[in-house]
């Protein structure tokens, strides 16, 4: 079945809420973003956010911002995925990461542009490039802090941590799982749905 190319005005609308809700959310949290800067700052060294390339709408790449929860120069030594137990995450990392805390830069990158409030999340360029046909019908839309995959695959980390390998795990079955999630979004993307998709979001998180 093929994908569903978004119209103007729903685009539009969309990217009306987008700033909308960005803007909110950055003014009503920003006491809560400036404890978690300081409470990173001085219980590891490195800097506060992590910047990363992921890829975003029509495959162009950016830098995603998360508050960081690992040590500094984590990529240098270890694997790309993570799991629960990593050893590389802070004591801070851990509670951030279980607590999706460390996601909320992003309100950043969706103020900018770069991403949505829903929509598929945005991967690293390498794993876009194992499945490039099918990120180029995903990713007419733009990336989202969350979306449906968030949902079914909220304890992903405990997940991999449970397996032999973990990105092979990653790669052969949770990806094209998210993907095939990513599309069933496309084809029926819509302001209601996203409104559906950011309350079992936060429903998940409450509990």
């Amino acid at each position: 079945m093929p994908l569903l190319q978004a119209t103007p005005v729903q685009t539009a609308a969309k990217r009306s809420f987008d700033m909308l809700a960005s803007g909110l959310g950055i003014l009503l949290l920003s006491p809560l973003l400036i404890v978690i800067a300081v409470i990173i700052r001085f219980t590891s060294s490195g800097p506060v956010l992590f910047q990363q390339t992921r890829v975003g709408r029509q495959l162009r790449p950016f830098k995603i911002l998360k508050f960081r929860t690992m040590v500094e120069n984590a990529a240098s030594l270890g694997p790309a995925i993570t799991s629960g137990g990593d050893p590389r995450i802070t004591r801070i990392g851990r509670l951030l990461r279980k607590t999706k805390l460390d996601e909320l830069p992003q309100l950043f990158n969706i103020l900018k542009g770069d991403m949505s409030l829903v929509g598929p999340r945005p991967e690293v360029p390498k794993y876009v490039e194992m499945f490039e046909d099918d990120f180029r019908q995903i990713l007419i839309v733009r990336p989202g802090l969350t979306d449906l995959a968030s949902i079914k695959y909220r304890d992903e980390s405990s997940v991999l941590a449970q397996s032999e390998d973990p990105e092979r795990e990653y790669v052969t079955r949770i990806l094209p799982d998210k993907i095939e999630l990513a599309k069933q979004y496309v084809r029926h993307s819509s302001i209601a749905l996203d409104v559906r998709v950011i309350l079992r979001t936060l429903l998940q998180l409450f509990r």
